[in-house]
């Protein structure tokens, strides 16, 4: 596939996976009424294992979100639990999908602080905002746009987090130089993504998965460190957390922004 077909292969499956959370919240099977998660194909677009999704999100966490936010959660991580908020600050969360993440931070940073979702794919901003009135929250915003070209301005923000999205971008440097461009200087990131290990191929991994279901396009280890260090940042790292397939990680990604 070239660039454009990826890009269409991942806007198609997560509209899916919105259009598959609002269908099973209102107890219905594509017109079906069983309720079932599993039909329909929702299954295909929709993580249940423990590897994946709102398993990996601590109950203090999920009580305060709506149902819909947690099935909505194809992440492999908790971002906003590495990020270490704190009230005041400005939050982005690249491809927030139905919001799981921006709530959380929003809860996090309080009255005085914000958080702000990007996603390219209308039915998940749709879901997210229509999550964001069930809580009442009215610290967040909701932006269409590309993680390849951020729309908000210059030093925006103070806190960047994604959650298993930046493997799924076709042109990662972009992604990296971006959140580096809408962070405040002394910013920083806190990422959970799929990362490969140091010495999987292209091809292998590839063999372990498709581009769209976070596997495919995932970086290495070396090859995030080398992305990161290029686009400015200082101090990354990047910590394997568990195994989500041979030789591919659910991973905690942190770096930098120098204050000058």
């Amino acid at each position: 596939m070239n660039d454009d077909e990826l890009v269409t292969q991942v806007r198609e499956r997560y509209a899916r996976a919105a259009l598959a959370v609002t269908d099973v919240s209102a107890g219905g099977c594509c017109g079906g009424g069983t309720g079932d998660p599993g039909c329909c194909g929702a299954d295909d677009v929709l993580e249940t294992s423990d590897l994946y999704g709102r398993a990996l999100y601590h109950p203090d966490d999920a009580a305060h979100l709506p149902e819909d936010a947690l099935i909505a959660s194809l992440g492999c991580g908790n971002p906003t639990a590495v990020a270490d908020l704190a009230a005041g600050e400005r939050v982005l969360d690249l491809g927030s999908g139905g919001g799981i993440d921006v709530l959380l931070s929003a809860r996090r940073v309080g009255p005085t602080g914000f958080a702000y979702g990007v996603d390219m794919t209308d039915e998940m901003l749709a879901l997210a905002r229509a999550n964001a009135e069930k809580v009442g929250a009215r610290n967040v915003a909701f932006l269409k746009g590309r993680i390849e070209d951020l729309p908000l301005p210059d030093g925006a923000v103070d806190v960047v987090i994604s959650n298993c999205v930046i493997n799924l971008s076709v042109d990662k440097p972009a992604v990296l130089s971006e959140i580096f461009r809408v962070l405040a200087p002394g910013g920083r990131i806190g990422i959970s993504d799929v990362v490969a290990a140091d010495g999987l191929s292209v091809e292998e991994r590839a063999e372990r998965g498709s581009f769209a279901s976070c596997i495919a396009g995932a970086l290495s280890r070396s090859e995030y460190l080398e992305g990161l260090g290029a686009a400015g940042f200082a101090g990354a790292e990047v910590t394997f957390t568990h195994e989500v397939a041979p030789g591919m990680h659910g991973a905690v990604v942190r770096a930098l922004k120098p204050a000058c």
